[in-house]
């Protein structure tokens, strides 16, 4: 048996083992309209004496290069209500994880801008409050407006809370993220923050708020972080080589488009070259509207039954921006990789690492979550290194390691593909 993603045995898919799906609260309100904080200035002029020294330091960090924080203007104070999780062990971890994706949206949008991160009780009622030098700009509110755990947000100024109306890039209905139910289904909100914290570490992520990047989830399961994806609008594909799974999503991804009456056009074929077998496909069209399908602005998602090592069978080399993932747990059923089964995802990672790295385009980035207790960070940073990628270490990406169960501690491990040297975008 060639390398496989864990779900050849997974009764979850989707990378997971834990126990059942968490419900997914209703979204958050409109929130009255109220005045926009100060615009953000623009970036001062460099200050250290060295200028590339301090982007790579930058970089390697997850900050944007260039960024000058001492050139804002005065420091504007914000609140951010989280959203109410329903699931008792996730929200237990919720205000850390909030904390932890806020400082790599401060790190990678603001260029340090972000500072005093902080717990405060208004009312009774917790916030997470923080300070924004120079004040948030319609471009900052883009990217925060989507922030995993954000319920509301209010700029906070003498105790007196103003709401501030969020952009949030959601495309369709939420039953999308949270109609399908099933034992060991990844939370959404945690699929929501990976895909996030992802998306920042590209050279590009502005692109997230355009819809011009493109994810590939190679261990997809029943496609909760494909689902995701095309919330954003995103093209999205996956590889799994669970057959269970890939029949379950097809199922219920064309019974949720009919039931939404979403125009779109679904296919599963299957891949041959040289008269041989080499895996089935489904392909799916969507439109946002009717009207954008009609003009070929078309959502496509992709999803390939096969093994994940032999995902370059069926897409060209550097076909996405994104890969963002959920390693086997190891603890009802581990991975394989040449014929072994191993409670480590890592013998299945060093045989899919240098496929997936080759799909992805330079300056694109790598997220994978797995549990700490069937491997170490020291090697998958070790892994990731030694086939082009930048792992992300600063302390922003430290603190997403929380609780599921007793036997699963899950993190996040986020990287950047660098541009071979001399190559531009």
């Amino acid at each position: 048996m060639n390398a496989s993603n864990a779900s050849a045995g997974r009764e979850a898919g989707n990378g997971q083992d834990h126990p059942a799906a968490q419900d997914h609260p209703a979204p958050s309100p409109d929130a009255p309209a109220a005045p926009a904080p100060p615009a953000t200035p623009p970036d001062g002029p460099a200050t250290p004496a060295d200028p590339a020294a301090r982007d790579r330091a930058q970089a390697a960090d997850g900050r944007a290069p260039g960024s000058d924080p001492e050139a804002a203007g005065p420091a504007v104070t914000y609140a951010f209500l989280l959203l109410p999780s329903h699931n008792r062990v996730y929200a237990q971890s919720s205000v850390a994880l909030a904390r932890a994706e806020l400082e790599v949206f401060g790190a990678a949008v603001l260029g340090g801008r972000l500072t005093d991160v902080d717990t405060t009780e208004l009312g009774g009622v917790p916030y997470l409050t923080f300070r924004v030098r120079g004040g948030l700009g319609d471009r900052d509110l883009r990217y925060l407006s989507n922030l995993s755990s954000l319920y509301a947000l209010f700029a906070l100024e003498d105790g007196r809370l103003t709401p501030l109306p969020l952009r949030r890039l959601d495309k369709f209905a939420s039953d999308l993220i949270t109609i399908q139910k099933y034992s060991g289904k990844t939370n959404e909100d945690f699929t929501k923050l990976l895909l996030n914290v992802t998306a920042l570490a590209t050279e590009a992520p502005e692109r997230l708020l355009t819809g011009e990047l493109r994810l590939l989830d190679p261990l997809c399961g029943r496609g909760t972080t494909l689902n995701q994806a095309v919330m954003y609008g995103l093209d999205a594909a996956g590889v799994d080589h669970d057959g269970k799974s890939f029949e379950a999503y097809g199922t219920f991804l064309r019974q949720w488009l009919k039931n939404s009456r979403i125009k779109h056009h679904a296919e599963t074929s299957t891949v041959r070259r040289d008269r041989k077998s080499l895996g089935r496909r489904l392909h799916v069209t969507l439109g946002e509207t009717k009207e954008l399908y009609k003009k070929g602005e078309a959502i496509e998602v992709t999803v390939i039954h096969a093994d994940t090592a032999a995902s370059g069978a069926f897409f060209r080399r550097g076909s996405f921006d994104l890969i963002v993932t959920d390693a086997p747990y190891g603890v009802r059923y581990g991975s394989r990789a040449a014929e072994e089964l191993s409670r480590s995802p890592v013998p299945l990672l060093a045989s899919a690492l240098p496929v997936w790295a080759g799909l992805l385009r330079p300056g694109g980035a790598l997220g994978l979550s797995w549990n700490t207790h069937v491997a170490r960070r020291a090697e998958l940073a070790e892994l990731l290194a030694g086939h082009g990628f930048t792992v992300l270490d600063g302390e922003p990406y430290r603190g997403f390691r929380h609780r599921v169960d007793q036997s699963i501690d899950r993190d996040l491990i986020v990287a950047r593909l660098e541009r071979p040297t001399g190559r531009g975008r």
